[in-house]
């Protein structure tokens, strides 16, 4: 007989949860099951899945509006420390997760669960993610993960097993893709993607319109930034929900922010994804811009460095690791002077900039210039040069190829320019 009593599963009223619900009372001896479901931007009907949850078994359905949160403290820190995955992958679904499953683990403490429960598969990353949070916060606690208990092994299988328990699941036998939403992102997998070859159908889109069939006009807007947060929009200050709602809506019809990727997985296996991040895509190429306009170039370059570090910690489920909290503190760091606007063009599936302004700019248009009022003197690079380059020199004189004087050879002597001023 199992001693877990009350388990606190990690529900989104999906195929998948649907059915762990009637399998945790039946294989774990009738115990208690609460499901959370974080609200994330997924954009479902929360009074739907609590009726679906207890349909299902559950004993209560407890949602905690998390959208804010989201946006603020996980998706803009991300922005800010310019972390993509893989130089693609824009973390929609590995940025929710340790949110999710922080919460749920307070919800199991409160209720005094035994056990924690999640839908991930056994071959994911999800399940990474979802339990190095539980031992972060509960370390006491049970981990169900029925993924890697039962015999189920495919969808198929799955609303097989529905079918049997009177499981009220949405999923049909026509649409078998898995799909993860959230205000970040939608994410595609499965069914005709598990081929790498085939491409995507344009039916599978929900957030980008095909960019054959957007406007035929660009259209062009305006982010403006304080210390690396997004606050505006076309000079209208928008907080973090809103701004990435409207984004989704404006460069989603535009066909922007689509990805089709082969990613390489934590568990050392590579898996096929197609994503939508309309807001996401174009915040991090305006946030990167005003970067290059206000940043020194040992800062940026160092940051460019860490940024994927960052994100594969992030990818791997370690956001709340010491790496990562210190990482982002650094980029904390850096952003204090990341303040201004760019624009922004938007065109057939493409996010271009085209402007960036910023009180902190180190770009001087005296120094840049190619015409009158020049404030550059071009004689000063030649010694900076010879400075810069006299390691090389020195060593070039110690090669045993070359046959020279060295005690006689003036190696701060400009180049090009021998004793007597005659070459």
């Amino acid at each position: 007989m199992s001693s877990v009593k009350k388990v606190v599963l990690a529900y989104s009223g999906g195929l998948d949860t649907s059915i762990i619900i009637p399998w945790l009372k039946e294989h774990y001896g009738g115990a208690e099951v609460i499901a959370f479901c974080g609200d994330v931007g997924q954009g479902d009907d929360f009074d739907e899945v609590k009726k679906k949850a207890v349909d299902t078994g559950a004993s209560k359905c407890i949602v905690k509006d998390l959208r804010e949160e989201f946006v603020r403290d996980y998706c803009y820190k991300a922005l800010a420390a310019g972390a993509i995955y893989e130089d693609r992958y824009l973390l929609g679904t590995a940025l929710a997760r340790p949110l999710l499953a922080y919460h749920q683990t307070q919800v199991a403490l409160e209720e005094g669960a035994d056990a924690l429960s999640h839908g991930a598969t056994g071959k994911g990353n999800d399940q990474v993610r979802f339990e190095v949070t539980y031992g972060a916060f509960a370390p006491h606690l049970e981990v169900i993960a029925p993924w890697r208990e039962w015999d189920i092994r495919s969808r198929e299988d799955a609303l097989d097993y529905a079918d049997k328990h009177n499981g009220p699941v949405e999923s049909s036998r026509k649409d078998l893709y898995s799909r993860d939403g959230n205000l970040w992102h939608l994410s595609h997998e499965g069914d005709i993607l598990e081929n790498v070859w085939n491409a995507p159908v344009k039916e599978m889109f929900k957030l980008t319109v095909d960019p054959m069939d957007a406007p035929d006009e660009p259209e062009t807007i305006v982010l403006a930034f304080e210390q690396g947060v997004p606050v505006a929009l076309n000079g209208k200050r928008l907080g973090p929900v809103e701004m990435v709602e409207t984004l989704n809506r404006v460069a989603g019809a535009h066909g922007v922010g689509r990805l089709d990727l082969v990613e390489n997985r934590l568990v050392g296996i590579k898996s096929r994804g197609v994503y939508e991040t309309p807001a996401g895509t174009v915040l991090h190429l305006a946030h990167r811009e005003l970067e290059r306009l206000v940043l020194d170039r040992d800062t940026l370059h160092f940051k460019q460095s860490i940024s994927g570090r960052y994100a594969q910690l992030v990818y791997d489920g370690l956001w709340f690791s010491t790496l990562r909290e210190a990482l982002a503190a650094f980029a904390d760091e850096t952003e204090k002077e990341v303040t201004g606007e760019v624009r922004i063009r938007l065109y057939k599936g493409v996010a271009d900039a085209n402007g960036r302004r910023s009180d902190s700019s180190l770009y001087r248009e005296d120094l840049a210039t190619f015409g009158e009022g020049m404030a550059y003197d071009h004689a000063d690079a030649g010694g900076f040069i010879r400075l810069y380059g006299l390691p090389e020199r020195v060593r070039a004189m110690t090669r045993d190829e070359v046959t020279v004087d060295v005690k006689a050879v003036d190696i701060t002597r400009p180049v090009g320019k021998p004793e007597g001023g005659k070459k």
